[in-house]
């Protein structure tokens, strides 16, 4: 016990003792056991701009659970809650339907959630000033409080990269666009438009963003809601003007889409671009997160799975599947290309096109 006692306080000594101990407990004990950021460089090709360096906040093996535990280093989200009147309450299903049978496996459980209100049409013009980058539970980017400089009215948006509190962004959706031959956009010509307007975080339409920007919440339609490029770190270029209609954007995947010049999008990528290189470390923490265990088809049996039952760690004579029998390898699950006209250019599909 004396020896216990002796190497749990030169433990601490070493890493909480140094340090002046916060007022929080559940931050003093992050401190404690955390070790500094380790930087990582990322692969170049990847990155909108310059190459970053991946901020990962690793911890000291005392549990089983921290040994593998990565955490992003986000030093300047809002500490606090939400502001509550962008928010509502997340009702949790278990992934059941109104009948009560499960329609969507492996969801149930996790902690309480309130559900944030993002404008994702941002129809309301004039300039708004970011009070201040918050965490969104319901998704993977970072979402941003603005407040508007004439209304004062408040609204979240998906934050870009890079975009900080005390930044102004602009709304400009309402613009028209101007006739052939005219250089004139809101009374300033095209070069002083692209200077002042087309910034990180504002908010135009395809037509009045210049060929090969980096732009993330596209829509589809005029005044419609940000569909295309809405996760962590995803975005779009446009690459070519299609016709007097329509425009070309690229997406990450490689395929290539017509979208109406009318469409909005946003200058930028979304923020939280190192999401993907998190660990949870614990199975707990999947499940704080609402996502319940997947067992392997090849564990169950029989009558449960295509892949159950046998003699050992077979699967018989069949193609990989999932449990209702469609193939999981090398079967396209999404429409031709015949059936969507508005892809230009498929993704690159096998091994030899994605090198």
């Amino acid at each position: 016990m004396l020896k216990l006692r002796f190497g749990l306080f030169s433990l601490l000594s070493r890493s909480t003792l140094q340090k002046p101990i916060q007022n929080a407990f559940p931050r003093a004990i992050v401190a404690a056991f955390s070790t500094e950021a380790s930087s990582v460089p990322i692969d170049e090709g990847v990155q909108v701009g310059k190459p970053k360096e991946l901020n990962i906040r690793k911890f000291k093996p005392i549990t089983p659970g921290l040994r593998h535990l990565r955490q992003l280093v986000n030093d300047h989200l809002w500490k606090k809650g939400p502001h509550r009147a962008l928010t509502v309450t997340k009702r949790k299903t278990g992934g059941r339907n109104h009948t009560g049978k499960i329609t969507m496996r492996h969801i149930g459980g996790g902690h309480k959630q309130r559900i944030r209100l993002v404008d994702f049409i941002r129809k309301k013009p004039g300039s708004q000033r970011v009070l201040r980058i918050e965490y969104d539970p319901g998704r993977s980017a970072h979402i941003a409080l603005l407040e508007h400089f004439e209304t004062k009215e408040k609204s979240y948006i998906l934050a870009c990269e890079d975009l900080r509190a005390g930044d102004v962004v602009e709304s400009l959706t309402h613009l028209k666009k101007p006739a052939s031959g005219d250089n004139i956009i809101q009374g300033l010509d095209n070069g002083q438009f692209f200077v002042e307007k087309v910034k990180r975080g504002n908010c135009l339409p395809l037509w009045a963003i210049p060929t090969g920007t980096a732009i993330y919440g596209i829509s589809l339609e005029q005044g419609g809601k940000a569909k295309l490029c809405r996760s962590a770190g995803s975005y779009g270029r446009i690459t070519s003007i299609y016709d007097d209609k329509y425009l070309v954007v690229k997406l990450q995947s490689g395929e290539e889409r017509r979208v109406l010049q009318t469409a909005s999008a946003t200058i930028g990528r979304v923020s939280n671009i190192n999401w993907q290189h998190r660990k949870l470390g614990k199975a707990g923490r999947s499940r704080w997160l609402g996502i319940r265990p997947t067992v392997r088809g090849m564990a169950m049996n029989a009558c449960d799975h295509p892949h159950g039952g046998g003699g050992g760690k077979s699967i018989g004579n069949k193609p990989p599947q999932s449990p209702w029998g469609v193939l999981a390898k090398g079967f396209r699950t999404r429409k031709g290309r015949h059936k969507n006209k508005m892809i230009v250019k498929g993704r690159p599909r096998g091994k030899k096109n994605k090198r």
